[in-house]
């Protein structure tokens, strides 16, 4: 795996650059990961070590279009977002669109850092890799998550119930949103006239 990013490989916001995860940001990724409010809550159990944070990355965190979220001010990490092609997604969608995930670490919940984050993934997804449609979901009680996919247009489909989430091992609900680009669209003229 890469250390180094170029500029092509960012995304950038007021705030924020999403950028390609590299072997050094194992550390990072531990303390964030292991809080036992953050995984969980995304559909995956705590990380355990750096080192597993490490695998993690060479792993997961490699596949095209997963970002680390960086806060532009201090260079720090403090999430996760990416783009999950249909064929990888766990929601049954079309070949030409995509699946949604992300998470934020605690210490920057309440900030509008992930819908900012979201924004700038839902434009790379529909300019330039030309998707028809962006899917995401969210477990029952997960309330902040639901609120980045309201803000950013995303619009209830369905419920799923008793889904068996294998990373942890439980049976959970999951709540199931869509966004089209051409509601996409539409909201973007709305609000950059």
């Amino acid at each position: 795996m890469r250390n180094e990013t170029t500029k092509e490989d960012r995304l950038s916001t007021g705030r924020l650059i999403l950028r390609p995860w590299c072997c050094d940001d194992a550390e990072a990724l531990y303390v964030l990961a292991c809080d036992e409010r953050v995984g969980p809550a995304a559909g995956w159990p705590p990380h355990r070590s750096a080192e597993e944070s490490a695998e993690i990355i060479r792993t997961v965190f490699s596949t095209p279009e997963t970002y680390a979220v960086v806060l532009r001010e201090t260079d720090s990490i403090v999430g996760c977002i990416g783009l999950i092609a249909a064929d990888a997604s766990n929601i049954a969608i079309a070949a030409d669109e995509a699946e949604v995930g992300y998470w934020l670490g605690v210490p920057y919940w309440g900030r509008g850092l992930m819908t900012e984050a979201l924004r700038a993934l839902m434009r790379r997804a529909f300019e330039t890799l030309d998707y028809s449609a962006l899917w995401c979901g969210w477990f029952d009680g997960n309330i902040r998550s639901q609120r980045v996919q309201e803000k950013c247009g995303f619009r209830y489909l369905r419920t799923e119930h008793d889904q068996f989430w294998p990373l942890t091992g439980v049976v959970a609900t999951e709540h199931i949103s869509r966004l089209s680009r051409e509601d996409w669209a539409a909201s973007v003229a709305v609000n950059d006239p």
